[in-house]
């Protein structure tokens, strides 16, 4: 499905924390067809706010099972589109939403017994509610645990939803709250993530060689750590699926301003095939993403976080070689395939051709 944005109606918005709104949108029915989304996938939204155009990707915290398009936006300092939906947008305002996009879900399987796991932090905690939600109305044998840190008890995000959840389903859900900012009687349950309270955990709440799969959602450390524990401890990779906020390492390099090059012996030449039209341009090796220049040029290409995470600008390399500087959200197997993330593909190749439309 084509990506693109449409302008949907904010049908309410919410606090489930004080620095936390949901927002839900209007979605007309002829947009319905369009807006269908799997458990775990991420609208992109885009606005402009003091005259200048700012997207942000947030994941949808609703089930495909309820028919609602909802996304949690938790307002942090000097966040500017997270500021503007916490403290200005209202309902009846107007955003421009993107179709929803993204690889972090599996297929429910309705006849077997699986046990998935999940550990979040914070605002991750808003696709994995999308997740559990989903496979426990759709696998009336699946077991869900799932292991959320917060800095206190009012900080958690979806909390009167998730309890809700376990009254719902008593036999197969399994939340456990860890607390950074606020002690309890439990020392386990008290202070951020970390080996030694994992090591506990497969002690006391899962047999880990009978974990189906494993969901992680938060900081980039946080979630390297766990994943690293578990490949440790002899879990497959492909059961470990993980989305992270943002990546630092998708802001490593400061590249040279591409402006002022000209033609020589180290420029590409790209080729952007997007909505069934061809849109070339040149731009010099080693200074910039594709997805930037392209940009540059006036493009309309789909982005959002620039970080190598959300797969909004995933494309197919049908020609050349490129240099991914990071890869969090294409599956091996889409690697293999030539898809690439445009905001990470420096050029290699005189001639590269980039299909938005595969």
């Amino acid at each position: 499905m084509a990506q693109q944005f449409y302008s949907l109606s904010v049908k309410d918005i919410s606090k489930t924390t004080p620095d936390c709104a949901v927002v839900s949108f209007d979605v007309p029915e002829s947009l319905q067809p369009e807006f269908e989304f799997r458990q775990g996938q991420h609208l992109t939204l885009k606005t402009n706010i003091a005259g200048e155009e700012v997207r942000r990707s947030y994941s949808l915290c609703s089930s495909p099972f309820d028919k609602e398009w909802k996304v949690a936006v938790k307002k942090i300092d000097g966040g500017v589109f997270s500021g503007f939906v916490n403290d200005e947008l209202k309902a009846g305002d107007v955003l421009d939403v993107m179709n929803p996009h993204g690889n972090f879900f599996v297929e429910p399987k309705p006849e077997a017994q699986i046990h998935y796991v999940a550990f979040a932090a914070g605002s991750g905690i808003t696709p994995i509610y999308s997740i559990l939600k989903t496979h426990l109305q759709a696998e009336p044998n699946a077991h869900f645990s799932l292991f959320y840190t917060n800095q206190n008890v009012s900080s958690i995000i979806l909390k009167e939803e998730i309890e809700a959840l376990k009254n719902q389903y008593l036999d197969r859900f399994e939340p456990y709250f860890f607390l950074t900012q606020e002690e309890r009687d439990v020392t386990l349950f008290n202070g951020r993530m970390n080996e030694e309270k994992l090591e506990k955990i497969s002690q006391y709440f899962l047999d880990l060689p009978t974990v189906d799969h494993f969901f992680l959602c938060g900081p980039e450390e946080l979630i390297f750590m766990i994943r690293d524990y578990l490949v440790k401890k002899g879990v497959d990779e492909k059961k470990i699926h993980f989305e992270l906020f943002t990546t630092a390492a998708g802001q490593k390099r400061m590249r040279k301003a591409a402006t002022a090059q000209t033609v020589s012996e180290n420029m590409s030449e790209i080729t952007i095939k997007e909505g069934g039209k061809n849109f070339k341009f040149k731009m010099a090796r080693d200074s910039e993403s594709i997805l930037e220049a392209a940009l540059r040029h006036n493009s309309g290409l789909p982005f959002a976080c620039k970080g190598g995470v959300c797969c909004t600008c995933k494309a197919k390399l049908v020609e050349g070689k490129v240099d991914m500087e990071v890869n969090y959200a294409l599956e091996k197997e889409q690697v293999e395939a030539g898809y690439i993330l445009t905001c990470q593909a420096i050029p290699l190749t005189e001639t590269i051709v980039v299909d938005f439309d595969q």
